[in-house]
């Protein structure tokens, strides 16, 4: 079922979609070669349990962390671990979420380790690229699969792969809600884009093939072939006047994230 949110729901939704903004720019800062992604994972649970926010991904399904923290080829879901240091030309993909008054914030992304290759910058630029087309497509009247056409038009063109099997989402008083978000799809197909919608538009791309497993952990993705992935995510409202980026800054002492501003 896809829960339509009131104008007064929105604006009760952005408290928390600041503070996991907030939360994935402290992320950002602390991206740097020889820290664990561990470290990374409890400074940000600090920050979001000192500004009156629950982590919202800690205890979800049985995820241990507060982020997730997914370099290199890890797509997404990547635990944080005290024996996983970044090296100097990795990439990672952070998802940070808080919960605030009963709203779950979710967005996430890949951010720079000190000196990145010209291909994989490349490969980041474009997938925050998809991001950008994804939200210029939600807007009402418009279908999911206008959201997913951009965001996979785009993709291939530059010769990248779309992963399949993971997707944004509907985001309200839990985590996911109806309806799924493909970042692939054909125009004016799939559920129509109504005011009042909140969802998270989410590309994942792939260097290489878009196949992907699971590892032996039960969470972390990764591509098979073993090259570099790039994720980036902002949760959005659908409203009469366009898109609306819930997950947005507000005036605070944040540093620029790395990789390129939204």
């Amino acid at each position: 079922m896809i829960h339509i949110k009131s104008p007064q729901d929105i604006e009760e939704y952005k408290a928390a979609g600041s503070l996991s903004k907030a939360a994935l720019r402290l992320a950002g800062t602390l991206v740097r070669p020889g820290v664990s992604t561990l470290e990374i994972d409890r400074r940000v649970e600090q920050f979001i349990r000192l500004h009156g926010g629950i982590p919202a991904f800690k205890g979800y399904g049985g995820f241990p962390g507060t982020v997730c923290a997914s370099p290199n080829e890890a797509i997404v879901h990547g635990i944080p671990s005290a024996t996983t240091f970044l090296n100097d030309g990795d990439i990672i993909s952070i998802d940070t979420g808080a919960t605030v008054n009963g709203w779950v914030g979710d967005n996430a992304w890949t951010f720079y380790v000190g000196n990145v290759s010209t291909e994989v910058q490349g490969l980041c630029e474009v997938t925050r690229d998809c991001l950008k087309a994804g939200i210029a497509q939600a807007v009402p009247g418009n279908r999911l699969g206008d959201i997913g056409h951009a965001v996979q038009s785009l993709a291939e063109r530059h010769g990248y792969g779309v992963v399949r099997e993971y997707v944004g989402h509907g985001v309200g008083h839990v985590m996911h809600e109806d309806p799924n978000v493909p970042n692939y799809g054909k125009k004016g197909r799939g559920v129509k884009l109504q005011v009042g919608m909140i969802i998270a538009i989410e590309p994942m791309i792939t260097l290489g093939t878009y196949a992907n497993h699971v590892l032996s952990n039960g969470w972390t993705v990764v591509t098979d072939d073993g090259l570099p992935a790039a994720h980036y995510e902002n949760t959005i409202a659908i409203t009469a006047d366009g898109p609306v980026i819930l997950t947005a800054d507000e005036d605070g002492p944040w540093c620029a994230m790395q990789g390129g501003t939204k």
